[in-house]
């Protein structure tokens, strides 16, 4: 297993950007990964019909001639249609659930008791490349605001185009990092400017037809979000208001969010009745005194009080204990807002689920106390992440609201069902390194220094960084002055007869920064370094926004600067990304299928190493009405990723907690074989095994301890 670099005498900077990639031919690799991730040939993503679709519930809403529909604010109230109008709202994000499921969380909604829901916008999942723009499956906006105006909800769309939201890079996508100059989000940067001004001038002309004065569901859109926490860049809020009315009209409310302190109001909101200023603040803090600051933000008569964002629960990182606040605390905090006519929206009224590698992360101090989030965004939310309403906080805040309601609540919608289909048991299909050809692979990077993730087109998942040192009496010290967020680091001698498998020598993570010994081997040739790092999920709130993924700073190997590197980037299916189908992968699959055997039998031994390896099983469901919600048990496993015929269910990391199952919600399931691929970076369970159980399970990891975060 020889890497084979190239000796050059050029500088390091030149190196860069001559950095080059070779052919983008399929590599065996990319077959692999394409067949055991996509081996279900049907996609659990079928696009949704279009909104040019028959189908009554996607087809968009058409301008009628004359509709008497107004939606507005005056004497420090909202009015709908002439008549006095409360909002208790909640966010329900379209992205974090499956389509098929949209309707019953929406009626669950409706049943706690909400009139309106509220919904980012991430630019990332619609625009994952360049120019290529997404509005199709989970992305499928038009389908989901029709969908709320079908069943009576208003709307109030957030559309960033920063978005927070624990979610990558709060929405923007991780290819403004291979654009150069790289352009400044949340700034009024004209090189950003260009990028929202195309972005948008995309996304709103979807919404006119949807606004409520055109008959649609939406009442308001917001500017930014919470932006008096972040810059005070005026002239990029101001072009931001501008843009929207150029195409959303001069009718619809746009609005702002910022923390109720004078300090944020004071940078983010933009005084006059051009943009209602709306708060939002800790859960329990006396609202009105809030509501009071509020006003003088806002024009006279222009000013009713709402709370954005009231809090339901909180988020959870890796490593920490799950969020949990008190139902009745949270109820009658709810009350104090709505018993003087004030209006509310809940964050979340139904969290769901961080699907693919799209999950955020937040900072302390600096960018080192890295805290990347967890799979699970149940949030503690009223309605939990499986759509479960058979708790005490959907009951305490429903009771609530009940005595502000205007009418009757509907029923609350029966319970999805879950079940569990038993243990999987699951087959080795190979070893993440066997998948490369080191010497002479078409899909790699060369350079003299590592380059980052995004310069290498990898925005999400993981990237194999390879070079080769020379032995040394000893050993010797690694270090990596940046990186992020974390890496697994291998040796190999390509001299001996066994092989050269690579070793595992140990991890860095962004939030230690520590060194590592590499050992003394005997090794005749040069020894091959190899540094597998996964990007966990970009900062998505605070100062340090701008978050690089891969080896962002030379390497160190006792001191001295390495040079001569191979990146190889590793091709995993995101969320929403469909496969394309290719006879060649099932050849590909059936050799290793005829081999799985074999292997078994010769790394035996390795069923407990440290070795990134992927696993695939498959378990049947003989009837459709069998087909129910389930959770995959990872208790005795490591760390990685899970897919599940086609889609990308998320990280798993039970060793470090607290979440130890993953949500697969029935659409994502299928009649007959359904198949589940593993990709495990550290240590398999012995037994090859994985359970489906029927309910979440957040006791995982060592060590928990309860943090306190910063307010989003």
């Amino acid at each position: 297993m020889r890497i084979g670099l190239k000796k050059t005498n050029a500088g390091a900077s030149e190196l860069v950007a001559m950095a080059k990639k070779r052919s983008s031919k399929p590599t065996i690799f990319f077959i692999f990964i394409s067949f055991i991730v996509f081996c279900a040939f049907v996609p659990a993503f079928a696009p949704l019909p279009s909104s040019s679709s028959s189908h009554p519930l996607h087809r968009s809403l058409s301008l009628p001639n004359k509709v008497n529909r107004k939606f507005e604010i005056a004497n420090d109230m909202f009015w709908k249609d002439g008549k006095p109008f409360q909002i208790i709202g909640g966010d329900l994000h379209y992205f974090r659930v499956h389509p098929e499921y949209w309707e019953d969380r929406l009626l669950k909604a409706k049943a706690l008791g909400l009139n309106t829901i509220q919904t980012y916008v991430p630019w990332n999942l619609h625009e994952p490349e360049p120019g290529k723009l997404v509005f199709e499956g989970i992305a499928n906006i038009e389908s989901f605001l029709n969908l709320c105006h079908k069943l009576g909800l208003l709307v109030m769309v957030r559309p960033g185009p920063y978005i927070c939201g624990e979610w990558d890079w709060g929405g923007f996508p991780g290819w403004f990092y291979s654009i150069d100059p790289t352009p400044k989000p949340r700034s009024s940067d004209p090189n950003f400017l260009q990028l929202v001004e195309r972005w948008w001038g995309d996304l709103l002309p979807k919404f006119v037809p949807l606004l409520y004065e055109n008959g649609g569901p939406i009442i308001m859109v917001q500017i930014e979000n919470e932006y008096g926490s972040y810059g005070d860049d005026k002239a990029y809020l101001h072009h931001l208001v501008t843009l929207a009315r150029s195409h959303l009209g001069h009718e619809i409310i746009l609005y702002t969010t910022d923390g109720g302190s004078r300090e944020n109001l004071e940078k983010g909101t933009i005084r006059g009745d051009a943009v209602f200023s709306a708060v939002d603040f800790t859960t329990g803090d006396n609202p009105w005194p809030i509501f009071k600051l509020q006003k003088e933000f806002n024009a006279p008569g222009k000013s009713p009080p709402l709370s954005a964002e009231f809090y339901t629960g909180w988020l959870t990182h890796w490593g920490e204990e799950i969020a949990h606040t008190d139902a009745d605390f949270t109820a009658a905090a709810l009350e104090e807002i709505l018993r003087k006519n004030g209006s509310a929206v809940l964050y979340m009224a139904h969290g769901g689920t961080n699907f693919g590698f799209y999950s955020g992360a937040n900072t302390g101090v600096d960018e080192a106390n890295y805290k990347p989030d967890l799979t699970s965004y149940d949030y503690d939310a009223p309605i939990r992440e499986a759509g479960d309403v058979d708790n005490s906080k959907f009951n305490a805040i429903r009771k609530v609201i009940a005595r502000y309601s205007s009418g009757p609540l509907p029923s609350i919608p029966s319970k999805i069902e879950k079940t569990r289909y038993g243990p999987i048991h699951l087959q080795r299909k190979t070893f993440l390194f066997d998948m490369f050809d080191f010497i002479n692979s078409t899909n790699v990077f060369e350079s003299e220094t590592p380059m980052s993730m995004e310069r290498v087109g990898q925005l999400f998942g993981f990237l194999l960084y390879a070079t080769e040192y020379k032995a040394k009496r000893g050993g010797r010290t690694l270090f990596i002055p940046k990186l992020h967020d974390r890496a697994q680091i291998f040796i190999s001698c390509p001299s001996e007869e066994s092989g050269a498998r690579p070793t595992y020598v140990g991890t860095l993570e962004r939030w230690s920064n520590n060194n590592l010994s590499l050992p003394d081997i005997k090794c005749d040739s040069n020894i091959n370094l190899f540094i597998l790092v996964e990007n966990m999920g970009r900062v998505n709130y605070g100062p340090f926004i701008f978050d690089r993924k891969g080896i962002l700073s030379s390497v160190y190997l006792d001191g001295k600067n390495v040079q001569g590197w191979k990146m190889f980037p590793i091709p995993l299916q995101n969320l929403n990304q469909v496969s394309t189908n290719n006879p060649i992968t099932q050849v590909v699959y059936s050799a290793f299928s005829e081999t799985s055997s074999r292997k078994r039998l010769i790394y035996k031994h390795e069923n407990t190493s440290k070795e990134p390896a992927f696993y695939s099983g498959q378990f049947l469901i003989e009837k459709s009405s069998q087909v129910k919600d389930t959770f995959i048990s990872l208790k005795n496993w490591g760390k990685g990723i899970v897919f599940v015929n086609d889609f990308n269910i998320g990280r798993y990391w039970p060793l470090r907690g607290p979440q130890c199952n993953l949500y697969i919600p029935a659409p994502v399931l299928k009649q007959g074989d359904n198949f589940l691929v593993i990709l495990e970076l550290e240590s398999p369970d012995p037994e090859l095994v994985v359970h489906t159980v029927d309910e979440p399970d957040f006791t995982c990891g060592r060590g928990l301890r309860g943090m306190k975060l910063h307010q989003m």
